[in-house]
């Protein structure tokens, strides 16, 4: 299966600032990922299947990929067995060129 291209995903670098923290609504075991933003509503489909964490480091993936920031920047505050999540950034820039 391909990998989504950063190309399909909307910019969400302007969430890369530290201590910044967001709201992801998520959908596991999708047909594909994907990774959509209406205003302040976030939204990501994952193919990962809800269990042992997978679906979560999936959206983590996501998240980082269209930040442009390295995963281990973002971390999971609430939300770890809810398709609601609240992640946190804690880096400290943006990697994006």
């Amino acid at each position: 299966m391909a990998r989504p291209k950063l190309r399909d995903f909307p910019d969400l670098s302007d969430l890369a600032r530290p201590g910044q923290q967001f709201t992801v609504r998520v959908t596991p075991k999708a047909a594909s990922a994907r990774l959509t933003r209406s205003g302040d509503d976030l939204r990501a489909a994952v193919t990962a299947a809800p269990e042992n964490g997978k679906a979560n480091a999936a959206v983590q993936a996501l998240l980082a990929k269209a930040m442009g920031v390295a995963p281990s920047e973002l971390t999971l505050v609430r939300g770890q067995t809810s398709r609601i999540k609240v992640f946190a950034y804690s880096g400290s820039g943006i990697s994006r060129s």
